[in-house]
């Protein structure tokens, strides 16, 4: 099994482009970048799923991501900043930060279409029967 590539930033095996760290967590420019100053957050810590976080950790995760995103939008002189957990293509979890400047900069209109409304019902319903003990 090929090491994690975010581990090997972490470690200094790998040179990147870190633009802020301090011990928990690392921010680092997307080599393909959505938009000029794209750029991720990623723990320190090998965890696979964004959403195996403990609690403490993924919520200071998006605390610092918002302290980013403030700094961000500044430097790349832009109006917001998007944010995306995806999970795929590195298995480390790691959260998207995107310069925006307008609607629709990430997520094309071509990609959703207008749901079903009894697939909307039974999904409603599917789901519901999941959350009902939260």
């Amino acid at each position: 099994m090929n090491k994690c590539v975010f581990c090997s930033i972490v470690s200094g095996e790998k040179e990147d482009f870190v633009i802020w760290e301090n011990e928990k967590f690392m921010a680092l420019l997307e080599i393909e970048p959505a938009k000029p100053g794209h750029c991720m957050l990623i723990p320190r810590q090998h965890i696979d799923y964004f959403f195996d976080l403990d609690d403490n950790l993924y919520a200071e995760m998006f605390t610092t991501a918002k302290k980013l995103a403030e700094r961000l939008k500044v430097a790349m002189n832009v109006k917001r900043i998007g944010m995306a957990v995806v999970g795929f293509s590195v298995p480390h979890a790691h959260l998207h930060l995107i310069p925006l400047n307008k609607e629709n900069e990430l997520f094309p209109p071509s990609l959703f279409t207008k749901a079903n409304l009894e697939e909307l019902r039974m999904m409603q319903e599917r789901i519901k029967a999941q959350l009902k003990d939260i």
